[in-house]
């Protein structure tokens, strides 16, 4: 990730991060133009999902089977070694 000084445009470094949930944290952030010196704080934020994770999917699936009771959890698993029909 680039980070440019907005006092003077030049390239900046993030010196430290400051976490304050998964989803949001601040950047401490430094400009490296010796003639600059600007230093601030930027927000890095979660903005939204663009392909969602697999394992959200195999999450989802595991936690409804844990629910099914153990005699549909049979016959799903009996329906699924079995060979397929046309």
């Amino acid at each position: 990730m680039r980070i440019y000084c907005k006092e003077c445009g030049e390239k900046g470094r993030i010196a430290s991060r400051e976490e304050l949930s998964l989803e949001f944290a601040r950047l401490y952030c430094q400009c490296l133009s010796v003639n600059c010196g600007h230093t601030w704080v930027a927000n890095l934020t979660f903005c939204h999902t663009l392909n969602p994770s697999a394992q959200v999917v195999d999450r989802l699936l595991l936690d409804h089977l844990r629910n099914m009771p153990r005699a549909e959890q049979r016959e799903l698993f009996e329906k699924l070694g079995s060979p397929a029909t046309a």
